[in-house]
């Protein structure tokens, strides 16, 4: 939840009368190296989830965040502004209602300077969808972000190749500036908010699609794509640009919470390869190949459109390329029925 700049009020004193005691003080970092140490440990003893090692704090990383909690007497007002203790009221733009009273709060910075609360709050029991009939395959790729076992393709926004010409131009503005200056710190800050932007973008574009997906369809599949592997390769700026592990994590998060089914595929299925007609596998192709001729049934193929298909029946799913460009192609004639015949041959009917 975003809220605006800071406006607090008169900051009781740090030491004399009036002041906070020691121990309230000390009591929030206190008990986040005590949470820190539990998680650590415990998990190296086997008492809770066996969690990686702490890591040291970049002397450069401009991240910062603390976290209060009920003993550290903060609150929401009934102005809807979030009282923080030593600091005073902040104006908050709440993104959506509190569903319960919140028992502990994260205030978070990132690298543009933008401020986060985040709450931690009781929830229900989560909404369940009513059930619907479709049934969806996803194939995730670079030309279309993603096309639909029903022949939908969805177009790749490439937030990041539109908005490379103004991070260029920011990025050697802050190359200019002297280390160590405060235009160097202005301009680091222009950067990062330019990367927000595109990273904002792309995010709500996630959210928007997956709900629309998960709302739609009873069940989604997905291919399990080895996404570190394609990032290695000359396509690596267009993979992360397009962002296809947090969609595809978005989707299953959903899933679970509005009663959906989710399946992910094994990411050596030949979805590309097998004719989703006749189920014939009919080899590797180019990626040139966008439209192919099965050879065994003769259906003409859209390669992204019968990926999906593929998709959704690896999951088994019963779904069929409703709207898709495939068509039946021609069946050939009999040998004997074929072309013309010099001489005229006898007749075999009776």
């Amino acid at each position: 939840m975003e809220f605006g700049e800071t406006r607090p009020g008169k900051s009781p004193p740090a030491f004399g009368r009036g002041a906070p005691s020691r121990r309230r003080r000390e009591d929030t970092p206190l008990r986040e190296f005590t949470s820190l140490d539990t998680a650590t440990f415990g998990g190296l003893k086997g008492k809770r989830p066996r969690m990686g090692a702490p890591r040291y704090k970049s002397r450069k990383d401009t991240r910062q965040a603390v976290r209060f909690t009920a003993n550290a007497r903060w609150s929401v007002t009934a102005g809807g502004k979030l009282r923080l203790p030593k600091i005073g009221d902040l104006t908050v733009r709440w993104s959506r209602t509190l569903p319960s009273t919140p028992s502990t709060v994260t205030v978070m910075k990132d690298s543009a300077g933008r401020y986060f609360a985040s709450f931690v709050v009781e929830t229900g029991p989560h909404e369940v969808l009513p059930e619907t009939t479709p049934e969806l395959g996803i194939d995730l790729g670079l030309g279309h972000f993603a096309v639909l076992s029903d022949g939908t393709k969805i177009d790749s926004p490439r937030f990041l190749r539109r908005a490379e010409k103004r991070l260029k131009k920011a990025q050697r503005a802050l190359s200019r500036k002297e280390k160590g200056s405060k235009d160097r710190d202005k301009a680091r800050v222009r950067v990062a908010r330019a990367h927000a932007r595109v990273a904002d973008a792309r995010r709500e574009f996630h959210h928007r699609l997956s709900t629309k997906l998960i709302r739609e369809n009873q069940a989604i599949a997905v291919e399990d794509l080895a996404v570190k592997g394609l990032a290695r390769t000359r396509l690596a700026e267009s993979v992360h640009d397009a962002g296809w592990s947090a969609f595809v994590a978005m989707l299953e998060c959903k899933a679970a919470r509005y009663g959906r089914t989710f399946v992910r595929i094994g990411r050596f299925e030949p979805t590309s390869q097998v004719c989703s007609q006749c189920g014939v596998q009919d080899g590797p192709k180019p990626l040139h190949v966008r439209v192919w001729t099965c050879g065994a049934c003769g259906a003409v193929l859209d390669r992204d459109v019968n990926a999906a298909v593929n998709v959704a029946k690896a999951a088994g799913l019963a779904v069929s390329a409703r709207g898709a460009q495939v068509r039946p192609g021609l069946v050939p004639a009999p040998r004997g029925e074929a072309g013309t015949h010099p001489t005229p041959r006898p007749s075999t009917a009776r």
